[in-house]
């Protein structure tokens, strides 16, 4: 028991080798939640069996099973659903593409959905690679369908009640129900004085985003100057959001084209007419090629913009 607890601290992956009924009870005072539970497999004594025991999608635990079985030659056990009925998940899709996945009661609702041979809504702010999975229907934000497959409506309207928002937004809810999947697309560029104490630059930063809607863990990177490379507050908030922090030199920052809200005082002190706005666009891409929604936002002694990088979805 005190092995498996400090396993689910640490391990992506606990491989029990014995009686299911072992892992069962030595894993059930430390099961959390889909999001944090490690993928779980247990594999009988003579390697028979391998069997999918917890987080077979968010955690890979279906996945691993798949890859013991075909190196023990032995017989996978999966159980989930959506993977006997050969349905589209949304964790797994959303684990695949590398994004945060909200609101895990509609994505329960997503799957049943589709299990009872139900349309899906589908919506994503941003383009996607490969065909709709079947089941899925293209909407609008506004949850009407685009597509061309008929099915009951609303006042002659389709409206799927339940739905896929590939969004970076917290208020986007195209349909009655949506489960939110969220990518890292978004950077944050800023600056602030020397010594700047790490609430007033943490406020600041959660202020912008909130002002623009956009959920915390769709920042894939901080991003400023390179004189600020050691700059407490930043180093702090970079670790808290689990983000890269991007530090980049005047030169480069005064190579990325576009209009910027200037500031003499800024050019004086650090040679570069604006850090924030530029520093996330190069937080953002290494060409400077995102798009900024936020321009210049200052708030106590710091400055923070916000870029959205070039990002699509891919379904295999």
């Amino acid at each position: 028991g005190k092995w498996t607890g400090e396993q689910f601290e640490t391990a992506d992956s606990i491989i029990f080798i014995g009686a299911a009924g072992i892992a069962v009870r030595s894993i059930a005072p430390f099961i959390q939640s889909k999001k944090k539970d490690p993928a779980v497999l247990v594999v009988d004594e003579l390697g028979k069996f391998v069997i999918s025991l917890l987080s077979g999608h968010l955690g890979g635990a279906n996945e691993l099973a798949c890859l013991a079985a075909d190196i023990l030659q032995a017989i996978p056990v999966v159980t989930t659903a959506t993977d006997l009925e050969g349905k589209f998940a949304v964790d797994v899709f959303a684990k695949k593409n590398n994004c945060h996945i909200f609101r895990m009661k509609e994505a329960k609702e997503v799957s049943a959905a589709l299990l009872a041979g139900e349309k899906v809504g589908f919506y994503s702010e941003f383009p996607w690679e490969g065909e709709l999975p079947k089941g899925l229907i293209w909407c609008q934000k506004t949850g009407i369908s685009l597509s061309e497959i008929q099915y009951e409506t609303v006042d002659g309207t389709p409206l799927p009640e339940v739905g896929i928002a590939v969004t970076v937004h917290k208020s986007c809810h195209p349909f009655a129900a949506t489960t939110h999947v969220v990518p890292p697309a978004a950077a944050l560029g800023m600056g602030c004085r020397k010594n700047k104490e790490s609430e007033a630059v943490e406020k600041a930063a959660f202020s912008c985003l909130k002002e623009n809607d956009i959920y915390p863990e769709a920042v894939a990177a901080l991003a400023s100057i390179d004189v600020k490379k050691e700059e407490p507050g930043l180093l702090a908030l970079s670790e808290k959001l689990g983000v890269p922090f991007k530090t980049f030199s005047s030169e480069e920052l005064l190579s990325v084209q576009g209009e910027f809200t200037s500031s003499s005082f800024v050019s004086k002190t650090v040679g570069v007419d604006n850090v924030c706005e530029r520093a996330a666009l190069l937080g953002s891409s290494r060409e400077g090629k995102g798009r900024l929604i936020q321009r210049k936002y200052a708030q106590d002694g710091v400055t923070v913009a916000l870029a959205m990088k070039k990002w699509s979805v891919n379904f295999e």
